[in-house]
């Protein structure tokens, strides 16, 4: 859910050269009165620029400064046929606006468009774009791959034969891309207020924290440079760390971190290896890094700054000279002078590109820094199945099993990503925590795996205690709502699939479990509600599109 970077001997002067770049520079306050700050501290990127001009200038042009913003900045216009579910795909700008249409011929319930309010990524990899409906943000089903220069499914929805017009856009996946986030509606996993963020891209302050004391009275303002290196890495690795799993810490979420926090009183990631010790994910950059030997030998005098100044992007010409000199830093002029002096790109030899396992159309840079890339083997499935599999948390930590909780919940995590070895170790550990605690988190998961097991008693019990802690539990409160019902609890049953649905309704499977109980007693109308709202978010469900049918045929029939 969530996701970054040595030779003792010449690192001194590359780490030397860096905190020179990026040292503090102390300014008096701007001209012009005090700057405006948000609820958190925040006062932008422009306001940075008064007194930090080339430095504001430079980082505009990276990555990180382009990876979100409106979408009529940046537009990538274009069309897909997609085959498997013959649905037709339009992105374009009219009347100053961005729209996404679909259609499928021959099918008039296919058809329609919604506007793109949001880009998410700065295109050179891909893009995707963010819908609203009713205050609900969705992720666009089509995204822009720029690898292979082409518009295609999302993600996993390559073979859809449905249009996944329904997919929430997460926090946990907006959060590395943008500034100033608007945390969902308490209740809720996708509904937002808007606009959804207050800065576009990674603004200064998601690496030096926020900029009103600083700003307007010449208060402190956080340099990574001059943190702690646990402290230091945290800032890189809050969006270049995923893990196989991530857990947030009980009463803490990851969008509350700021540079200079400890992260894992935030949030605690955890890599699965086998026997060995030996990663066996897709890596990011983080985690790859630190299988690195030039990270091994170096310790903590490397960073990922060592190679990558954050406010400057390299231009595609300067590439191998650039990084050529990063690793000569290290590794010495007169190595550099016999070792393929003819072949000036280290990264090519040393940190090829391959395909992604996780991402389609799209390519990875190997920053494990291989010696000889050829003889070992790429970056391997994120899904692979060790014969003796472990969750470890990264980076090492040092704590005890006060943290049984999350490493339960990190083994469950890792159980729904569709890993069966883990199932055993996340059931046996999820009852050995719930000896210690009685965490909502806990509970829910618990009561899913009593209730796989056919104990619907003990799921009953487990299920109204979390929400008896945490009433906005969705999961708990629609598998709750399933044990009612077949129980033949409906009045129970319905009140907590409408509480659910009401706050997620773009998880079509609830509002079908309300239409057809409503079908099914005699109450059409209502069924007919259910049915439409399903369909206002998800008009390519081929079940609820054959209920409402049914619903408007003469007399009604709920088409089961």
């Amino acid at each position: 859910m969530i996701r970054k970077s040595p030779l003792t001997g010449g690192i001194a002067a590359l780490v030397a050269v860096m905190l020179l770049c990026m040292s503090h520079i102390s300014v008096s306050q701007p001209s012009g009165g005090t700057t405006t700050a948000d609820a958190s501290g925040y006062v932008g990127n422009e306001a940075c620029a008064k007194c930090h001009a080339s430095i504001y200038e430079s980082y505009t042009r990276t990555a990180m400064a382009k990876a979100s913003g409106p979408a009529t900045e940046n537009l990538i216009v274009g069309e897909l046929r997609h085959q498997p579910s013959g649905v037709n795909y339009r992105i374009y700008s009219e009347d100053a606006k961005v729209w996404l249409a679909f259609e499928r011929p021959g099918d008039p319930s296919v058809s329609g468009k919604r506007q793109l309010l949001y880009y998410i990524g700065q295109g050179r990899r891909g893009r995707t774009y963010l819908f609203s409906v009713d205050g609900f943000v969705f992720e666009s089903p089509v995204n822009w791959y720029a690898d292979r220069h082409m518009w295609d499914m999302a993600p996993a929805y390559g073979g859809t034969r449905e249009m996944p017009l329904n997919l929430p856009a997460l926090v946990s996946c907006l959060e590395c891309h943008v500034s100033g986030i608007q945390p969902p509606i308490y209740g809720t996993e996708n509904r937002y207020n808007i606009p959804l963020f207050a800065y576009s891209g990674v603004s200064c302050e998601r690496c030096h924290g926020p900029g009103a004391a600083h700003v307007n009275s010449g208060g402190a303002i956080v340099n990574p440079t001059k943190l702690s290196a646990v402290r230091r890495d945290a800032v890189c690795m809050q969006c270049h760390l995923e893990g196989n799993a991530a857990i947030e810490r009980v009463g803490k979420h990851l969008y509350e971190y700021r540079p200079g926090d400890n992260l894992s009183d935030y949030v605690r990631y955890y890599i699965l290896t086998d026997s060995k010790g030996e990663g066996l994910r897709a890596t990011s950059q983080f985690e790859a890094l630190s299988q690195s030997v030039c990270q091994k030998k170096s310790g903590d005098a490397m960073s990922c700054t060592s190679c990558h100044d954050p406010h400057v992007q390299v231009k595609p010409e300067e590439r191998a000279s650039f990084y050529r000199t990063k690793c000569l830093a290290c590794h010495g002029k007169p190595f550099g002078a016999r070792h393929h002096a003819d072949r000036p790109d280290c990264t090519s030899c040393h940190m090829p590109a391959s395909l992604s396992t996780d991402v389609a159309h799209t390519e990875v840079t190997d920053h494990r820094i291989l010696r000889r890339p050829s003889s070992t083997p790429m970056l391997e499935n994120a899904f692979a199945q060790p014969a003796t599999p472990k969750l470890v948390p990264f980076p090492h930590s040092h704590e005890s099993d006060s943290d049984l909780r999350d490493d339960a919940l990190a083994w469950e995590s890792v159980a729904e990503s569709g890993s069966k070895l883990a199932e055993a170790e996340a059931e046996r550990l999820l009852r050995l925590a719930l000896l210690k605690s009685s965490d909502p988190a806990l509970l829910s998961a618990m009561g899913y795996i009593e209730q796989k097991h056919g104990d619907t008693d003990r799921a009953r019990e487990l299920y109204q205690r979390a929400l008896a802690l945490d009433p906005n539990l969705i999961d708990a409160a629609t598998n709750l709502g399933v044990l009612e019902a077949k129980s033949g609890h409906m009045r129970e049953a319905v009140t907590l699939w409408q509480g659910s649905f009401q706050r997620a309704p773009g998880r079509s499977s609830i509002g079908m479990n309300l239409a057809r109980t409503f079908c099914g007693s005699g109450q059409f109308d209502e069924a007919r509600t259910y049915t439409l709202r399903v369909l206002q978010f998800n008009p390519d469900l081929g079940a609820a599109k054959k209920l409402l049918n049914g619903l408007n045929a003469d007399p009604p029939k709920c088409g089961l």
